[in-house]
């Protein structure tokens, strides 16, 4: 291709990339290192009503970035841009673009130098696979094994890496052979332009459970305040008319005062008073009797 060519091509896309910028609320970037072509096929299908994805050279999103109109602060993006990268156009809020990205997450057959996902762990049975140089492969990642009826079995559950774990080529291919796939691929953003502000990873990383937990504790403590400050609210109205009827019977049922809902229960005090007191004068008049026969004698 001719240098003339080459500018033109770089002009056109330069030109694509700002107007793309134009028309997105966010632009996010992320980085490629070890996803491969498959992953991110897969990923664009995933994501295609809500983000359009771009693989373009830093160079021209620098340019591009350089001669936007209005968003303000986006030049802020360069600092992150190296290495390579993909670039994420979308209107979504950042922090739920993380959450479909993790979401969009797939697990992987292992390459030498990748890092397993979780514990990898080979349970014993039968591995469908004939007796021959096998054998030694699984015993040099440390696998027990035994023949039977034709096929290498494992004899029990093994560890063979744990989660963080560089995985050797020579585990990468025994796991391979047994289709377990310990590699977790995906994009991991590294900053986000959103409105004039720029999100790091750091910021963008979200524990959603720790969240959630944030959440209904600052729920508990609002609902038992406004309870206990009489505040009627639609989450508490129920609550607070019940609290006020159980006052309000109370307060009538110690006064006297009958009503429909106090009736029953002031004539079956009355009752039980007049049963008690009954009781009371019986056992007086007892008394009563008993002096005047001591006296009389």
């Amino acid at each position: 291709m001719s240098l003339r060519q080459t500018t033109l091509v770089k002009a056109e896309e330069t030109k694509e990339i700002k107007s793309l910028i134009q028309q997105y609320k966010a632009v996010g970037i992320a980085s490629l290192q070890k996803v491969r072509a498959a992953q991110l096929q897969e990923l664009r299908r995933k994501l295609e009503k809500s983000v359009h994805l771009r693989v373009v050279k830093n160079t021209i999103v620098k340019r591009a970035i350089a001669e936007r109109e209005g968003k303000p602060g986006i030049e802020n993006l360069e600092e992150h841009l190296s290495g390579s990268n993909i670039f994420l156009f979308t209107n979504l809020n950042p922090f739920k673009l993380v959450i479909l990205l993790e979401k969009s997450r797939v697990k992987t057959t292992a390459k030498a130098g990748d890092i397993a996902a979780f514990d990898v762990i080979i349970h014993a049975g039968n591995t469908g696979l004939p007796p021959g140089p096998i054998i030694s492969q699984f015993t040099a990642v440390g696998l027990p094994t035994r023949i039977e009826a034709g096929s290498v079995w494992v004899s029990r559950d093994t560890l063979v890496a744990k989660k963080g774990d560089i995985i050797t080529a020579r585990l990468a291919g025994v796991l391979s052979k047994l289709g377990v796939k310990p590699v977790d691929v995906g994009l991991t953003m590294k900053a986000v332009y959103d409105e004039g502000l720029i999100l790091t990873e750091e910021q963008l990383r979200l524990d959603l459970d720790e969240f959630r937990r944030s959440v209904e504790e600052a729920h508990a403590y609002a609902f038992n305040l406004s309870l206990k400050a009489v505040y009627p609210l639609p989450e508490n109205i129920a609550l607070l008319l019940q609290t006020a009827h159980h006052e309000a019977y109370k307060l009538a049922l110690n006064a006297g005062t009958p009503t429909r809902d106090t009736i029953t229960n002031l004539i079956r005090k009355a009752y039980t008073e007049m049963l008690s007191l009954s009781s009371r004068l019986a056992t007086v008049s007892e008394k009563a009797v008993s002096v005047s026969s001591v006296q009389k004698s």
